[in-house]
């Protein structure tokens, strides 16, 4: 694998791995602060997080040894509406800035799986800074998130709030690749 791909995908994976740690703490933040439609929300996209983070450490697979992970992350623990400014910047950032990036890299290097890992993260992310903006102006407003059934896709971790639908928009996985947030 090409160095700077190689490299892209570690610090994509350490991004996705911080994300999806920081909103599971986020979740109980937002329970706690009387959100738990939020807290829910949370708890779903940080599974996503986990499955672009698992899809990046297996385009690893041939990497071996011990590596410093330079990735952009968001801090803070303060109120569910802060959290959510986070989180929101995050997923813009990764969405604007990095994966595009990342995803270009991947093409001129002609490295096939990495460009398939970050076309999925960078597909879902889209709609999870969407998902966060519809929590904040809830929050915002001093209610919770009314929130149906969410549904993630553990292929690509595509992130949808109905019914599981019968393929996955994004990898075209079928209805029994999915997860349900309830």
């Amino acid at each position: 694998m090409n160095a700077m791909t190689a490299a892209n995908l570690k610090s994509a994976y350490g991004g996705e791995s911080m994300a999806h740690m920081r909103y599971l703490l986020w979740a109980d933040k937002a329970d706690q602060d009387g959100s738990p439609g939020v807290g829910r929300l949370f708890r779903a996209i940080s599974y996503a997080e986990q499955v672009h983070a698992g899809n990046h450490f297996r385009e690893l697979a041939a990497e071996r040894g011990d590596s410093l992970v330079p990735a952009m992350a968001p801090f803070g623990y303060t109120t569910t509406s802060e959290n959510l400014e986070g989180a929101i910047a995050g997923e813009e950032f990764e969405v604007e800035q990095m994966y595009p990036v990342y995803l270009e890299a991947a093409k001129f290097q002609k490295e096939r799986g990495a460009q398939l890992s970050f076309h999925y993260a960078l597909s879902a992310e889209k709609t999870h800074a969407e998902m966060f903006r519809r929590a904040k102006e809830a929050v915002n407003a001093g209610g919770d998130l009314v929130l149906g059934q969410v549904q993630v896709c553990d292929v690509c971790g595509w992130t949808y709030e109905g019914e599981i639908p019968d393929e996955c928009p994004i990898c075209r996985a079928k209805k029994d690749k999915f997860t349900t947030f309830q």
